[in-house]
C-alpha cells in the first residue's frame, strides 16, 4: 500500500461515562445546573425521553459534548479521583462566562475560575454525585504574553 492509499484515522472526541446511582436525577442535574440537554434514556429495552420505567442508561449533551450515565448501586459508586484530581475535564471556550452561568444555576463551584501554570484557565465543579468536573480554556498565548510583561520566562 502506498502512502496515498493509506487510510487516515483520527480521534474526534472522548465521552465520559459515569456510573451513578440514579440516572434520571443525574441527567436532570446536568440539565438544570450545568446547562446540558437530556438526549435520551435507555430502560434496557428501548430508548426514550421517559423516566418510567427507571432507565439504566442516559445521555446528556451540550454543544459538541456528550456525557453518558450508567446506573449502579450506591455501594458500588465511588468517584475515581484522588485529592486534586478530576473525574472529567471539558475543554471550553469562554470559561469565565461559563463559570458565571454555572454559579447562577446553583452549581457547587469548588475552585476558580483560575489561571493554572499549565496554560489553562479552569473552573472546577462538584456534581450531584460528588464527581469532580473541570472546565478549562486554553490561555497559552494570553498567559505567555502577560507572563512576559511581568518579567517571567517562557517554557516554550
Amino acid at each position: 500500500m502506498t502512502t496515498t492509499q493509506a487510510h487516515v484515522s483520527r480521534l474526534k472526541a472522548a465521552v465520559p461515562q459515569f456510573h451513578v446511582p440514579d440516572v434520571v436525577h443525574t441527567a436532570e442535574y446536568y440539565r438544570d445546573v450545568l446547562g446540558f440537554t437530556i438526549s435520551s434514556y435507555w430502560d434496557g429495552r428501548r430508548a426514550s425521553h421517559e423516566a418510567i420505567p427507571p432507565p439504566v442508561f442516559g445521555i446528556v449533551s451540550r454543544d459538541d459534548v456528550q456525557v453518558f450515565f450508567t446506573r449502579t448501586s450506591r455501594s458500588e459508586h465511588q468517584p475515581a479521583h484522588e485529592d486534586g484530581g478530576y473525574d472529567a475535564f471539558f475543554s471550553v471556550v469562554g470559561v469565565d462566562a461559563l463559570a458565571a452561568e454555572l454559579r447562577d444555576r446553583g452549581a457547587e463551584i469548588i475552585d476558580g475560575p483560575e489561571d493554572r501554570p499549565y496554560h489553562q484557565r479552569e473552573v472546577v465543579v462538584r456534581d450531584c454525585n460528588g464527581l469532580i468536573l473541570a472546565f478549562g480554556e486554553d490561555i497559552g498565548r494570553i498567559w505567555s504574553v502577560s507572563h512576559l510583561r511581568e518579567g517571567g520566562e517562557t517554557d516554550d
